[in-house]
This record gives structure tokens, C-alpha cells and sequence, in this order.
């Protein structure tokens, strides 16, 4: 293995590298074999403003109508931008990445045994905001505004700014429902509210980052709460991974991002070991992601996530999922799918050789399968294919790739402050978690969910155990298995194993299911509540 020393490139701590950085990767890009690139510790720079830009489609992000006039839909200024790599890793040595204005950090397209490991990606004044009340009276409230927000009061509207962007607070504010709010009482608790700056009438600058709001509706702030304003639009990622294989990320923190975390689609063998997706101990702020923290969209193979701590999502911390395709036309062998749901498009993950299934959207059972044998992306949101029998194939029925179903092993992990659910699962492939804590999460700890109506995230699940984790304080069923069919004409998951686990604070019931066939809890132990409740389930066995 050959050994490459970042500063040999002219990067080194304390500077910009965004430029050099482009020119290393794209040499050792020319060199054979196995490959290390190693960084002396110390904090690194990348600017949006000088960094090379790319066309990512990523699923689960902005869709089309999402960007403003003057941007380019898709288009993102990329960190590392590493393409068509192989047998390459990247050793931070400790190092920090500060990233100054809005970018993905790190994209991987069309890359094998690639390994990312020992370093922190940061963000420099993030468009993410931190309000600490202070005061309430009956007509104003005081905040205290987080450390690393810059900003400004003009006629009486307070305004936040950065590299490259200047925003209104108040925008959106009267119909804004994602913003985040921990209570001073339950800190382990997020929870979405209104806008802080609902309904108000002026700011004003009481100097040193506190500001006064003047509004007719008060009563709902606590001295010591904190709300977090942000721009919802799921425009960047922190790490990008698309059409790779055998990735592994080792030892990285992730202290904020401006969507998601880490998305990864149409790949192959991703490991995730000793993730920290979290703010810092000291930070200004308490949340560390405005959506996922990750996505896994039409993967293969394995997926392990291990040893990991998950704190602040402003969404979910990990979906894996499929997509449900709808067929607009059947013409002999020949289909043309569709993508339906506008954050997802502009790639194509069906493969020559992979088997799909025949599903109907209401009952989400299958009636049928083909192999494709042909493949093709016709434009950003239809694929056009040929298989080896459509006899089955029906126009506004949906197809389902089983052939991208991957497995998933998620253990030893720790959830907290988690906004929605902890995991939202719908693959068929064998599903193990095992050891983890869900500290608090708003909705539930485990989702099995599966729709082709409104997100299009296939598939059913057919082999899950879910064993000796502690679900502490989850907003609603701690683990809900809810297909959304609209008709139940039969199990959509089947053969899943709850076992060993310990359901603190629930608030009815511990694992709620729907149209679910072969379920099996054994030897859980619940405080209070309910263990099961269930509708249209077959062969259950408690024990």
C-alpha cells in the first residue's frame, strides 16, 4: 500500500485547501493499487465559493420546484468530490474539516473499496439557528441567540447571515411546523412547534445575542426552553454515496449538516463504525441535522451500522428503503416506470439481471415477477425497461426491485433528541437490531412502513429480529409496524422476532402491527402499558 502525505500537495492545517484538495485526488486518481491519503491533525477549510461543483441527483433531497430562479436544480459545490476511485483511503489523522457556506462535503460516484476514517466535518456560522428563552412577560419574550449565529435587527426584523446567505428569521414563520423545541425539563426531548417568531409583531437587539420579541401570544414559552430555526429545503448532504461498492466509514463525526447526513443509493457493502453524528459537547447548538441522518435508498448487500451515537435529527436517524416505481405503460416486454415522488429522481438503480416484482398499490402484495433485461433512464423521472415476461404487468400498478434489498445489521448504537422516528425500515433482506438505546425519539423507535401512494418507499419485510435494546421515553409505539396498504387482503410483513427488550415510559402500547403475519415476541419486559396490540395479524406467539 502506498502512503500519499496531504501536505505534499501544499495542504495543511490552518488554510484553505478547497483548490489543492481537487488537484490531490485527481492524481492519486492516476495511481494503481491500494493507496492511503494521510492528514497531519489540525483544522482544514473548504469554501462553497471555490470548490468545483457537481449535478448529484440524491434521492430524499430538493425536488425541481424546490430551487429558487436563479440556481441550478441539483447543482452542488463538493469538498471531496471523489469519482470513478478505487482502493483508496482517506486518514484525517484528527483532522477537522471547517466548511464555510452551504456544500456536500463529501461525494462518492462510481467508487470501490474506498474507506474514510479519523476526522470531523464542521460547519462554520450554519444557517441553523438556536433561541434560549430568557424572559417572558405578557406582551415580549427575551431570547438568547446561539454563539455562532451572526446577525442583524433592521426595522424591526431580525435577520441571520453567513457566507452565502442572508435570510429573514421570520420567514415562513406563521406557517413553519418543522422547527425544533427542547423543553428545559426533559433536554433529552425534541420535539417539533411553531416558529418561535410566530405571530409576533417586532424585534428588537438588546445587544450581546439577546434579543426581545414583541408578540400578543406568550403563554406557550418557558424560561430555559430552545427552539431551532432552519431552512427546511433539503438542498446539501454531508456524504454522498451513488452507484459504489464496498465503502467503509470509520471514526467520523458529523457536527451539523444542512439536510441529511449520509445518503447512500444504488450501492453495494457499506460499513459504518464508531459514527458520532452530533453536535459537540460545548456547542451553541443542540441539534445537528435539518433532516436524516441517513438515508439508504436501492442498496445491495450488507449494511452495518455499529457502535455509533446518533444525537439531533431534525428527521428520522436512518431509513433504508426501496423505491416503488409506478408502470405508465406496458407495451408487450417493453414497461416505462416512473418515479412519484419528486425529491426522488434523476437516477436509475434497476439493473439488467435484477428481479422485480408486480405489486398492487392498495394491498401492497405482489402478483407477479419478471427479470429486467433491459434498462434505461429516459430523462430525469421515467425508466424505460424490457423484461422477460409482462403478462403480469399492469399500468398503475407499482414494480419493486427485490434484487436491491440488502441486508442490515444495526447494534451497539445510542439514539437521542431524535425529531420523528429512530429507524424506518422496508427491505426484505435480513434485518438485525440488536443492542442499541433509543433514548427519546418524538415518534417511534422502529417503523416498518411500506407505501406506494404518498413516499413510494418499498418493500415489505420478511425477516427481522429486533433483540435486547432499551426504548426509553418514545413518543408513540416504541416499535410500530404500520404498512400503509389502504386494503388488507393479506400480510405485508411477515417472520419478525422481538425479543430481550426493555420498553421504559410507554405511553399505551410497546409494539403496535398491521397486516403482519408470523410475529413473535418473547421474554420483553415493559414498566407499563401494553406490550401488543395488533389488526389483521396471523400466527402470533407470545412468550
Amino acid at each position: 500500500m502506498e502512503t500519499i502525505l496531504a501536505s505534499a500537495f501544499g495542504i495543511k492545517p490552518n488554510q484553505d485547501i478547497s483548490q489543492a484538495l481537487e488537484k490531490a485526488l485527481l492524481h492519486l486518481k492516476t495511481i494503481p493499487g491500494e493507496k492511503t491519503l494521510v492528514f497531519e491533525p489540525g483544522t482544514y477549510t473548504l469554501s462553497a465559493a471555490l470548490c468545483k461543483k457537481h449535478l448529484l441527483y440524491i434521492t430524499n433531497t430538493a425536488g425541481d420546484e424546490e430551487y429558487k430562479e436563479d440556481e441550478t436544480p441539483h447543482l452542488a459545490a463538493v469538498g471531496f468530490y471523489l469519482g470513478g476511485m478505487e482502493d483508496l483511503t482517506i486518514d484525517g489523522g484528527g483532522a477537522i474539516f471547517m466548511i464555510d457556506g452551504k456544500m456536500t462535503p463529501f461525494a462518492l460516484e462510481d467508487c470501490r473499496n474506498i474507506t474514510l476514517k479519523n476526522f470531523e466535518i464542521r460547519h462554520r456560522h450554519p444557517d441553523m439557528h438556536e433561541f434560549r428563552v430568557c424572559g417572558v412577560n405578557l406582551f415580549s419574550v427575551d431570547f438568547e441567540l446561539d454563539s455562532d449565529s451572526l446577525y442583524t435587527v433592521e426595522n424591526g426584523k431580525l435577520y441571520f447571515y453567513g457566507d452565502d446567505y442572508r435570510v429573514r428569521a421570520d420567514k415562513d414563520a406563521n406557517t413553519a411546523f418543522w422547527i425544533g423545541r427542547i423543553r428545559q425539563n426533559t433536554p433529552q426531548q425534541v420535539r417539533r412547534t411553531a416558529h418561535p417568531l410566530a405571530l409576533s409583531r417586532r424585534t428588537e437587539d438588546r445587544g450581546n445575542g439577546r434579543i426581545r420579541v414583541h408578540s400578543l401570544h406568550t403563554a406557550r414559552f418557558r424560561p430555559g426552553d430552545r427552539y431551532y430555526v432552519y431552512d427546511v429545503r433539503r438542498q446539501f448532504v454531508g456524504i454522498f454515496i451513488n452507484r459504489c461498492r464496498d465503502i467503509q466509514l470509520k471514526n467520523l463525526a458529523q457536527r451539523f449538516n444542512y439536510s441529511l447526513a449520509l445518503v447512500a443509493q444504488d450501492s453495494e457493502n457499506l460499513s459504518l463504525l464508531r459514527l458520532t453524528f452530533a453536535p459537540e459537547a460545548d456547542a451553541a447548538r443542540k441539534i445537528a441535522s435539518c433532516a436524516d441522518f441517513m438515508q439508504f435508498c436501492m442498496c445491495r448487500g450488507q449494511i452495518l451500522v455499529r457502535d455509533s451515537l446518533f444525537d439531533g435529527a431534525g428527521d428520522d436517524c436512518l431509513n433504508v428503503h426501496g423505491i416503488h416505481f409506478k408502470i405508465t405503460k406496458a407495451e408487450g416486454k417493453k414497461l416505462t416506470v416512473r418515479f412519484m415522488h419528486p425529491q426522488t429522481h434523476g437516477f436509475n438503480p434497476l439493473r439488467v439481471g435484477d428481479e422485480i416484482a408486480f405489486i398492487h398499490p392498495e394491498t401492497l402484495l405482489e402478483f407477479g415477477r419478471a427479470t429486467i433485461e433491459e434498462t434505461e433512464l429516459a430523462g430525469e423521472y421515467e425508466i424505460r425497461l424490457r423484461v422477460d415476461s409482462a403478462k403480469d404487468a399492469i399500468a398503475g400498478a407499482v414494480i419493486e426491485d427485490i434484487t436491491a434489498c440488502p441486508d442490515l445489521l444495526f447494534q451497539n448504537n445510542t439514539l437521542t433528541r431524535i425529531i420523528t422516528r429512530g429507524l424506518l425500515i422496508t427491505t426484505r433482506g435480513q434485518v438485525v437490531v440488536e443492542n442499541n438505546r433509543f433514548v427519546s425519539t418524538t415518534m417511534s423507535g422502529i417503523l416498518l412502513s411500506d407505501d406506494a401512494k404518498s413516499w413510494y418507499e418499498s418493500g415489505m419485510c420478511q425477516n427481522m429480529t429486533i433483540r435486547g435494546n432499551r426504548f426509553e421515553s418514545c413518543g408513540e409505539p416504541p416499535i410500530l409496524i404500520l404498512p400503509e396498504n389502504s386494503r388488507h387482503a393479506g400480510a405485508v410483513h411477515k417472520n419478525i422476532t422481538i425479543s430481550g427488550n426493555v420498553f421504559e415510559n410507554v405511553q399505551k402500547v410497546a409494539v403496535s402491527a398491521k397486516s403482519t403475519d408470523s410475529l413473535t415476541l418473547e421474554n420483553n419486559r415493559l414498566e407499563k402499558g401494553e406490550l401488543l396490540q395488533t389488526k389483521n395479524c396471523t400466527n402470533l406467539a407470545l412468550r
